[in-house]
């Protein structure tokens, strides 16, 4: 049985932690910044193979860093689930009446909400160095792409945080995991440009399809159709839902 009140108050929590840690805001969109930045102006006036000369690299690459804040913050919501456990909060969680479902839904509403603000002031941010932002309708469209990108990244994040009980192994995990995905997802060049072999792994990538749905509602340009893009992230968010609900239950019970 889902709670609201629940959910309400272990993403209030969410939304203290990080207003509070104000590095933590600075140190997420850090990154993302310098190479949208050094990128986008270092490649602005070279032609890239794939990419249609009237689009323009900053216009391509924004989308793609917006993909890449969002697989960051949301993968690496576990690890607070990890330290939550070995405070002991997580304990006191678990001992409320609050379901199973309810807690692991206001964890991700939470992380969620901070990866859509993190990635709402990178698309503020690059207007400064020459993105043309599209209509409001295509923004808001835009930010139901980036949650179904977050949902399926948060819970991937949960589900290993379920699995891994040590901080470290975690951490070494996540890294192993994130840092391909974002580099295979064409969020810096396009996929056709990679070779057969890899281009494969790119296709089985989640974050190819956000980035490649981002592209087609912001700047009208798609290696794959917009359908498709929202049907694959609208699946995998569901399946992914239901993985971390099965595994958190699963490793709190042992």
């Amino acid at each position: 049985m889902i709670q609201f009140t629940a959910i309400y108050v272990l993403w209030l929590r969410e939304m203290i932690k990080y207003v509070r840690a104000k590095s933590r805001i600075v140190g997420a969109v850090a990154m993302p910044i310098f190479m949208l930045v050094f990128l986008g102006l270092g490649f602005r006036q070279v032609e890239v193979p794939g990419i249609p000369g009237e689009i323009g690299y900053i216009q391509y690459l924004v989308p793609g860093i917006l993909g890449m804040t969002i697989l960051f913050s949301s993968a690496y919501t576990g690890m607070g689930v990890i330290m939550d456990r070995q405070y002991g909060f997580l304990k006191e969680v678990l001992v409320t009446p609050a379901s199973r479902v309810s807690i692991v839904i206001g964890m991700m509403a939470g992380g969620a909400t901070i990866s859509l603000i993190q990635a709402t002031m990178m698309m503020v941010l690059s207007v400064l160095i020459g993105f043309r932002l599209p209509s409001l309708p295509q923004i808001a469209i835009a930010i139901v792409i980036m949650l179904l990108i977050s949902v399926i990244f948060i819970n991937i994040g949960l589900t290993l945080s379920s699995v891994l009980k040590d901080f470290h192994g975690f951490n070494m995990i996540i890294n192993f995991i994130v840092f391909p995905l974002f580099l295979l997802s064409g969020a810096l060049f396009p996929v056709a440009n990679l070779p057969g072999v890899i281009r494969v792994f790119s296709y089985i990538d989640p974050l190819t399809y956000g980035v490649d749905a981002l592209r087609g509602i912001m700047i009208g340009y798609s290696e794959f159709s917009l359908a498709m893009d929202i049907a694959i992230l609208a699946a995998l968010g569901a399946v992914t839902v239901f993985m971390s609900g099965y595994f958190f239950q699963k490793g709190e019970a042992l």
